[in-house]
């Protein structure tokens, strides 16, 4: 496993400045006080757009995304018409990223758990030694604040169980923290992609280590979400604990 330290920088080269070559895809289910407020953190660097995968959130999130998309073209809403799941949001997310050009497609949470500063350090990883590059609570210098004893023994627990059966050398496998590069999705098939909760992004590794790209992890903090609550339910962590199985059997 490579493991990159934490580079957060403030700017990026005026080269890399030319083109939005990097869609950030982000979920959300009632995020309206969240939204507004991480989408210009975001575009503060000109490589980035991003794409609010949005399943009908009553709050009116995506009535509030496609405003700001009126006057920021670097702003995008996929409206979807209730909760369809967590994967098949992403899954969403990645087809219309590269069918728009995207050569880095990111994964990113709308409730500031994902703080956008680390965004630089994730694509510097992408373009300088790996495939995918995952946002890591578990590699020296990242780590988690303001969660329970329960909640990093269920994380904790999941990640050493993913690795373990599924042989991944991933220390934070089911981080959502994430950049791909476009090879890594158009080479993976993402019609096969079955699991649809937090499982999603165990399956995503396997399949990209599977497939022979690289993975690196670059150390993050992961605090508590500002505002609502988790979406983590019991549903979700036995699919991740079903699917391992499926996939180390390969029925999946």
């Amino acid at each position: 496993m490579q493991i990159e330290q934490a580079r957060v920088p403030t700017f990026l080269t005026t080269s890399s400045l030319a083109v939005a070559d990097c869609t950030i895809v982000v979920p959300t289910y009632n995020e309206a006080e969240n939204i507004g407020q991480l989408i210009p953190q975001i575009l503060v660097w000109p490589r980035f757009r991003v794409l609010v995968v949005d399943d009908g959130s009553p709050d009116g999130t995506g009535d509030l995304v496609a405003a700001l998309a009126q006057h920021e073209p670097r702003v995008g809403l996929l409206s979807r018409p209730g909760k369809m799941g967590l994967g098949s949001a992403y899954i969403a997310g990645f087809r219309r990223a590269l069918s728009e050009g995207a050569e880095f497609i990111f994964e990113m949470d709308a409730d500031f758990s994902h703080d956008p500063r680390y965004l630089p350090a994730l694509l510097s990883a992408a373009e300088t030694r790996a495939d995918l590059v995952i946002g890591s609570r578990y590699v020296p210098g990242g780590g988690t604040t303001d969660w329970g004893l329960g909640r990093q023994v269920i994380s904790r627990g999941g990640n050493i169980y993913a690795g373990l059966i599924l042989n991944l050398h991933v220390a934070d496998a089911t981080g959502g923290f994430r950049c791909y590069r476009r090879r890594v999705l158009e080479t993976l098939d993402l019609k096969r992609v079955r699991s649809n909760g937090y499982a999603f992004q165990i399956e995503m590794a396997y399949r990209t280590r599977k497939a022979g790209f690289s993975i690196a992890e670059v150390p993050i903090v992961f605090p508590d979400r500002r505002v609502g609550r988790s979406k983590m339910s019991r549903r979700i962590v036995l699919e991740a604990l079903i699917n391992v199985w499926r996939l180390r059997l390969g029925l999946m």
